[in-house]
């Protein structure tokens, strides 16, 4: 097999295999909405970080905007994942056509949608969550671990698409 199709196909799997995990985690935020929503909660009221912390005052305690919150979530996780799955539908349909361009432009469509994803775990959760209401003071709702790895794979596959050259 030729190298460049077999980066093509290693590249094509990589943003369809994001696009079916986002799409996952966002049709199971939407069939156990509870489960996910109490992260969403207890980390925007900031009550579980350090007693007496000083920083207090960032917390969001109104109910109806920790719903939006997670709707925004999980809208967020259906784009990436759907987004993901069309440019992977595009990068295969150019393999079939040895069609460089094509493929180029399919891997620009996988570039937005892995940003998107990037966006939403490391400036979501990361900075967002794990800094701004100080997620990583609580010892029952942190979501640092997580976070960081979809956030790695993600940017891990933005690279990848980025330097490497596919069908040629």
């Amino acid at each position: 097999m030729n190298i460049r199709i077999a980066l093509s196909i290693s590249q094509t799997s990589c943003v369809g295999l994001i696009g079916v995990f986002a799409c996952l985690v966002s049709l199971n935020n939407i069939l156990d909405y509870q489960s996910n929503f109490e992260f969403v909660r207890h980390v925007l009221s900031m009550d579980t970080t350090f007693e007496g912390n000083k920083l207090m005052n960032r917390a969001i305690e109104t109910s109806y905007l920790h719903h939006i919150a997670y709707a925004v979530i999980i809208f967020l996780e259906a784009s990436i994942g759907l987004i993901n799955l069309v440019a992977a539908g595009l990068m295969i349909s150019a393999i079939r056509a040895s069609d460089s361009m094509r493929f180029s432009r399919a891997k620009g469509v996988a570039i937005i949608g892995l940003t998107i994803g990037f966006i939403l775990w490391f400036g979501g959760f990361m900075i967002v969550g794990a800094e701004w209401f100080l997620m990583w003071q609580s010892p029952s709702w942190n979501g640092q671990t997580a976070a960081f790895r979809f956030s790695s794979i993600i940017l891990g596959s933005l690279i990848f698409l980025s330097v490497s050259k596919g069908i040629d």
